[in-house]
């Protein structure tokens, strides 16, 4: 079964903003979007090594070169030059990669031992999760698949606070001594509030140190946010980058349609979550993968099935079209009057299944049908996928 999350993504530099405002232990840093901005900024950090690290919406920075521990201004000077602009390529941004368009630079730490900890909202028990580990700086997806007894895992009652006892539960592995305990009870009173005060999905910090000073660091940290609650959340959405989006899903937003992508040969346009939830997994069903998630809602216009429909085509993975549309407050004739439309503007060349019930639907087959494009009819959804997958071949 597929899984869509709807979330907004932030820089490692921003979530550590929001951490400090709320108290937590983070290290010194300043952000440059140009290298000319070192020199000017560089005097407010005080230590006489640093770490250079690119900025992008992606996980496994250090591993492609996007991290740098440099012990002098010069060396860090030379080695931004060689950052800024760098197409990182990692596992988690595909093999086009991301280029590096801002750079955080922070004080070097002294690391005695670093631990895994996040918390984040549990969808299936309805509770916030907290994952705790000794194993931290590593892929947590690695250490639960080979190591699954090295993790905590603490679920909780939305309320008010985090309880001392599950705080207690929550740092068991890190056997911290007191002083060490009152901070990390601070922290974990901070993620709690940022989680539910800032309506975060996720909230992760790996690793979290303790220094050779004995104290207690956010060393890196990444956060991500419900994108349907960003509206009651402006000083949230003001940290949203651009330029780390899809720019299929920018697009997408301009017309109100609820578009994600993902990586499979058949591109989907339906009306209602549930619908293209459901259309996506018989998708899978019948052997192929969606190219996408698109909901185009239940009272779209003309031009927004139009948009919607040259959005998948944008896609040059997309092989084979599927529309399935229930009609309800959305009319199938006007579904099939945006559909040819434009098919016939874009010159449509790869097969396309439709399958049409509800409202209008006979007047929505009879557009199709008068369109002299090549569309297959389908019956039902099994019906549908079927043959949308026969045709791609």
């Amino acid at each position: 079964m597929i899984v869509i999350a709807s979330k907004m993504n932030i820089h490692e530099h921003q979530a550590k903003e929001i951490l400090k405002d709320f108290g937590a232990p983070v290290s010194k840093g300043i952000v440059i979007l140009s290298i000319n901005e070192i020199k000017e900024k560089i005097s407010k950090l005080k230590s006489k090594e640093f770490v250079l690290k690119a900025q992008i919406h992606a996980g496994g920075r250090g591993k492609a070169g996007g991290v740098k521990l440099v012990k002098s201004l010069e060396e860090l000077e030379k080695e931004a030059k060689k950052m800024m602009g760098k197409i990182l390529i990692t596992h988690q941004t595909g093999p086009d990669g991301k280029k590096v368009k801002r750079l955080y630079i922070e004080e070097a730490s002294n690391i005695k031992k670093e631990f895994y900890l996040s918390c984040l909202v549990d969808r299936s028990s309805s509770k916030i999760a907290f994952i705790s580990s000794t194993e931290g700086g590593m892929d947590i997806e690695k250490v639960a698949s080979e190591s699954p007894d090295k993790i905590i895992t603490t679920k909780i009652d939305l309320k008010d606070e985090i309880s001392p006892a599950e705080i207690e539960k929550i740092i068991s592995p890190f056997k911290l001594n007191i002083n060490q305990k009152k901070e990390a009870t601070q922290l974990l009173k901070a993620l709690y509030k940022i989680l539910i005060q800032k309506d975060a999905n996720l909230i992760e910090i790996n690793p979290l140190i303790i220094t050779e000073e004995e104290k207690i660091l956010c060393l890196d940290a990444k956060m991500n946010f419900d994108d349907n609650a960003t509206y009651r959340r402006p000083e949230i959405l003001k940290l949203r980058d651009l330029n780390e989006e899809d720019p299929k899903e920018i697009e997408a937003s301009k017309y109100d349609l609820a578009y994600i992508k993902l990586n499979g040969s058949i591109g989907c346009m339906v009306n209602g979550a549930g619908l293209a939830m459901a259309t996506m997994d018989i998708i899978k069903l019948y052997g192929k993968e969606p190219a996408n998630f698109l909901d185009v809602g239940g009272g779209a216009s003309k031009e927004k099935v139009s948009a919607a429909f040259k959005l998948i085509l944008s896609d040059r993975n997309v092989k084979g079209i599927l529309i399935n549309i229930f009609g309800g407050i959305m009319r199938c004739d006007v579904l099939a009057q945006g559909v040819v439309d434009a098919a016939k503007e874009i010159n449509l060349s790869i097969p396309l299944v439709v399958r049409l019930a509800g409202t209008n639907f006979k007047e929505g087959k009879e557009i199709l049908d008068k369109s002299n494009l090549k569309i297959l009819s389908a019956t039902d959804l099994n019906d549908a996928a079927r043959k949308i997958v026969e045709a791609i071949g």
